[in-house]
């Protein structure tokens, strides 16, 4: 008999299961095991690449299922083969970069295990996201849009990098032009993205709900930023981390403690496993 109250959670990665330095902490995963071992299933919910979330989540000893790109990518954790494959169509992605560009805005753009990048190289908030993702984008000169369409990408997303200060007011526009055909989210201060329309973290956890069986009531869902707020709301219990911005926080059922603080595992203590 199963010894879980939740027989399924779902977590963000960056700044939510993993701590500020990029690890997960080893009393997380120790939780992650005790739950697993309980006979719940724990899997990773991400907005970065299939390729840089593999190795993180193989490190701490997951099996099963990740989903990646914000649920545009579902793939199975030990083989890598993509399970799910959505993304952007050459004509979606330049329809999207020419309307950005309109606003000067550089961008990048992801096509498999690759993304591409007119944003400067030395750009502190690129050389940010490059390190702590271990993903070094190829730079490419002229607008974005071009190249795209030059090379027939398929692209799983687009993102725009600005500063904190900057995030609200680029948000907006791109929700304004973009939103009646895109998915317009977050995943960090310094980011705003561009996906595919219905194939985001909400739909995600309802597939792997789907997928192993498990009544939506009984999933959590745990996360920090906006492109977490989809599976927040869906999930039977949504939980925001103590770091987490605040509309995520607003949206949650539960606020836990911080990532540094190790917050999702004592979340599967609390709520996942059933008590002695």
């Amino acid at each position: 008999m199963k010894n879980v109250n939740y027989e399924l959670i779902v977590s963000d990665f960056d700044e939510t299961l993993a701590n500020m330095e990029h690890h997960v902490p080893q009393d997380v995963v120790d939780a992650i095991n005790e739950y697993e071992a309980a006979g719940g299933i724990f899997a990773v919910c991400t907005g970065r690449m299939l390729k840089s979330i593999l190795p993180r989540v193989r490190e701490i000893g997951l099996k099963g299922i990740v989903v990646a790109y914000q649920g545009t990518v579902i793939a199975d954790i030990e083989t890598g083969e993509m399970i799910h494959h959505g993304g952007l169509t050459c004509e979606q992605t330049v329809y999207a970069a020419r309307i950005l560009e309109e606003y000067g805005l550089r961008m990048n753009a992801y096509s498999g295990d690759v993304f591409y990048s007119n944003v400067a190289e030395d750009n502190p908030y690129r050389m940010y996201y490059q390190q702590s993702t271990g993903m070094y984008g190829i730079t490419i000169e002229g607008l974005m849009s071009d190249f795209v369409a030059a090379h027939n990408l398929f692209c799983e997303k687009i993102t725009v990098m600005v500063t904190n200060a900057d995030q609200k007011r680029v948000y907006e526009i791109m929700r304004d032009r973009l939103a009646d055909r895109f998915d317009i989210t977050c995943s960090a201060g310094c980011l705003v993205e561009v996906s595919p329309l219905n194939d985001h973290k909400g739909t995600a956890l309802k597939w792997l709900a789907d997928h192993y069986g498990i009544p939506m009531e009984k999933t959590i869902a745990c996360g920090d930023q906006l492109n977490d707020l989809t599976m927040i709301e869906a999930a039977g219990l949504g939980v925001a981390v103590g770091n987490a911005v605040q509309q995520i926080k607003d949206a949650a059922d539960v606020i836990t403690d911080t990532n540094d603080n190790g917050g999702v595992g004592k979340i599967i203590r609390e709520y996942g496993l059933k008590k002695a």
